[in-house]
């Protein structure tokens, strides 16, 4: 039997309890699911809270990030798998955009457009967002979003407010980075 291999991207946020660390954990259970191979993860940035009342400078910062992958899961595998690990981190959906410990959207699934009752791809707000954008661009310079264009321009367009994370001060040498700080390269 073949096995079709189709490359997904994935973003990933959390503003709620060690938002690095739960998000590197994310990563690493998906990494590890059967029908997922080679997971490459950006680096994080920090981005302000955004609601549907729009941005709220008062609510927990998020971190967010991108990881591209392979898979062999159908879609709706695909987003049981992520909702089940959001789930495994405490994710609840009580508030609409609301204050969450782990966020998982399927970007893109290979090239295929999806709109159902359950999963719509590509994200129909993926173009607007510069905390998808900004840690795309980092992973892939060379990225596109089907039916919106290349990458680089759609953040140029909308303005990237995202920023990387401050390292802490050490008095030795360089500190050592945290989860929240270093991103990860590759989550396997």
């Amino acid at each position: 039997m073949i096995v079709q291999l189709v490359p997904v991207l994935l973003a990933f946020g959390a503003n709620l309890g060690d938002r690095g660390e739960t998000i590197l954990a994310g990563q690493e259970a998906l990494a590890a699911e059967p029908g997922i191979r080679d997971l490459h993860a950006s680096p994080l940035r920090e981005t302000i809270a955004l609601t549907t009342d729009g941005p709220d400078p008062d609510a927990p910062r998020y971190l967010n990030g991108v990881a591209r992958a392979d898979t062999t899961l159908t879609p709706h595998q695909l987003l049981d798998v992520v909702q089940r690990i959001e789930a495994e981190h405490g994710r609840t959906r009580d508030v609409r955009w609301g204050d969450r410990t782990l966020d998982i959207d399927i970007i893109l699934y290979g090239g295929r457009a999806i709109q159902d009752d359950r999963l719509t791809v590509p994200h129909p707000r993926a173009f607007e967002r510069d905390f998808v954008l900004s840690p795309w661009l980092a992973l892939d310079p060379d990225a596109v979003l089907m039916g919106h264009g290349r990458v680089a321009d759609l953040l140029a367009r909308v303005g990237d407010t995202t920023r990387p994370l401050a390292m802490p001060a050490s008095g030795s040498g360089a500190p050592e980075p945290s989860a929240e700080t270093r991103g990860v390269t590759d989550a396997r």
